[in-house]
């Protein structure tokens, strides 16, 4: 078991995942034998980690300490911090603790995992306290793009340390949830040891827009669109969706819902009072044909350019109920995530030639961050006041950058920690230091396969999506030192197999010599064998065609080696 370098009167605080990237977030607090877990999300996987759905940390370091576990809080209900609940308690069935909207969400992932009836689940307020043996949890309210947000506050022997959780300071909030100031600047005037703050938008000097004001420029579009409008946005941003079906119901339109997460958001909305939409404003598929098209309203999933999400099938024409028709408005009501620009683009294209007036980008004034900018994380840090600062949610230059606003905001650069996954930090009531690190690294998830994903497999899953593969298949007698059928070469994604008959004819006659040498040399095996014909063929084959694709040998033995 790893051991931390903390002495018995110090803190211990770390991230598991979140730190110097967007997304796993999974922080622990832990004070001699009692480890208070916040958040436990996924990563969205970047470009080159082709096929894998999700990334989530290596939980092994908690694992190792399950017995000392006492909670997992949960700031809010957003993929990156939630969604990999169901995998963390496949490992450590742990109490859960979380607000109206994130528990109604984690429910419906603990079910899907056949884990539901097996878990520990707490609903909390912002006003909810949590006491264990050495150490105290409260929470605050904040705002950001979804309904019961809130920062924690875990209660040490030593001092305060405050997570904020994602937020922003929205002052007019369509959900009425606006951020408890009083709380924040309460825990500040007492005396915070160390905030671990949202790093996000770091980068932008500004105070980010409120919810409301996006509604103002929705309205407004909303007035002046004769025709049909198809409204896309993320499934979890309740505000947004409240926005799109209160102005569609001011305008007397129906609404369609379609996207399983979209229809999940909806009944969870409605459910908890965030939505407030009566049954007879809803509308099925069927029914959308018989209505005028100034009299419909299409919300759906898809804004980011998922495959299979409705907007990407509205858009290719493979969605069953729904094509675009001339005059159709679509308003994409977020920006796009990094690395989803090309596959945004590529939807707006198709809605366009399809007919459709494409409505998007910050022009529009139709999407606004959940995240605060840095006049609301100098105002955070204004609030808090603390002794010792750890930038959280963010790449390494939103990090630094977090830092020296801290520095602006009375917080000593010597004070402030920029760590990685895995450090782990050392508080005493006075001083705060580096104390060891942990193995924290990532684990992929590819289907229902959860860490079978290592770097050889995503190697050649590169290569085959960029070079291709050539299949050998031969049946030899090693004992009689014969080759007994083919060889015969198969290409997929390396080359058109029909107009190069005579680079794999010359590929065929070479492999036929490689196995004959390699079947008369002492000791000859299958292994042996097989490693011959691929280095021979690989070098014959970029020689030709300056190419490297994957040679894969598939030899039937015949007799006893």
């Amino acid at each position: 078991m790893k051991k931390l370098n903390v002495k018995n009167n110090e803190a211990a605080i770390y991230g598991v995942g979140g730190l110097g990237e967007i997304g796993k977030n999974t922080y622990g607090i832990q004070f001699q034998d009692e480890i208070i877990l916040i958040d436990a999300g996924i990563k969205f996987p970047e470009d080159d980690l082709l096929g894998v759905d999700y990334v989530i940390p290596d939980y092994q370091y908690l694992v190792e300490n399950k017995d000392k576990i006492k909670a997992l809080v949960i700031t809010h209900g957003h993929e990156d911090h939630i969604g990999g609940v169901p995998y963390l308690m496949k490992v450590l069935n742990v109490p859960i603790y979380a607000g109206p909207l994130a528990m109604a969400l984690i429910k419906n992932k603990l079910e899907e995992h056949g884990l539901l009836n097996s878990v520990e689940l707490h609903e909390i307020s912002d006003k909810s306290v949590l006491k264990f043996r050495k150490m105290k949890v409260s929470f605050f309210r904040t705002t950001h793009s979804i309904p019961d947000t809130v920062g924690i506050a875990v209660h040490t022997p030593v001092g305060v340390i405050v997570e904020t959780g994602d937020y922003k300071f929205d002052l007019t909030p369509v959900t009425n949830q606006p951020p408890d100031l009083q709380e924040m600047a309460r825990l500040g005037a007492e005396g915070v040891l160390c905030l671990m703050s949202d790093s996000t938008n770091a980068e932008k000097p500004i105070w980010t827009k409120s919810e409301k004001w996006v509604g103002t420029s929705i309205a407004h579009i909303f007035d002046n669109i004769e025709d049909r409008i198809i409204f896309a946005t993320f499934a979890s941003n309740i505000s947004r969706i409240k926005t799109a079906c209160d102005n569609a119901m001011a305008h007397g339109r129906k609404i369609a819902v379609f996207g399983r997460s979209m229809d999940a958001a909806i009944v969870n909305g409605r459910e908890l009072g965030y939505l407030d939409i009566p049954d007879d404003a809803f509308v099925d598929a069927h029914e959308l044909q018989s209505l005028p098209a100034n009299k419909t309203l299409i919300l759906c999933t898809g804004s980011q350019g998922e495959p299979m999400a409705a907007l990407s099938r509205i858009a290719n024409g493979t969605h069953r109920q729904i094509s675009i028709q001339p005059g159709d408005t679509v308003i994409f009501s977020s920006n796009p995530i990094p690395g989803n620009t090309t596959s945004v683009n590529s939807v707006i294209n198709k809605l366009e030639e399809a007919g459709a007036n494409v409505i998007h980008g910050r022009v529009n004034n139709i999407h606004t961050s959940g995240h605060g900018g840095q006049e609301e994380q100098k105002l955070m840090l204004r609030l808090m006041k603390p002794k010792f600062f750890m930038p959280i949610h963010g790449e390494y230059r939103m990090l630094k950058i977090h830092t020296e606003l801290a520095e602006q905001c009375g917080v000593p650069l010597d004070h402030s920690f920029i760590m990685q996954n895995g450090d782990v930090l050392a508080l005493s009531k006075d001083s705060a230091r580096m104390a060891g690190h942990f193995t924290a690294g990532d684990v992929y998830i590819d289907g229902s396969g959860i860490g079978d994903v290592g770097n050889v497999v995503l190697r050649d899953r590169q290569l085959l999506s960029e070079e291709g593969i050539v299949v050998v298949v031969a049946t030899i007698n090693l004992t009689n030192q014969e080759i007994q059928s083919g060889p015969d070469i198969l290409s997929r994604g390396f080359v058109y197999m029909r107009e190069s008959g005579e680079l794999l004819d010359e590929g065929r006659r070479r492999v036929f010599k490689t196995i004959r040498k390699s079947m008369l040399a002492k000791k000859a095996t299958e292994s042996s064998i097989r490693n011959a014909i691929i280095d021979d063929l690989q070098e014959f084959l970029y020689n030709k065609t300056e190419r490297h694709p994957m040679i894969l040998p598939m030899l039937i033995m015949n007799g006893k080696e």
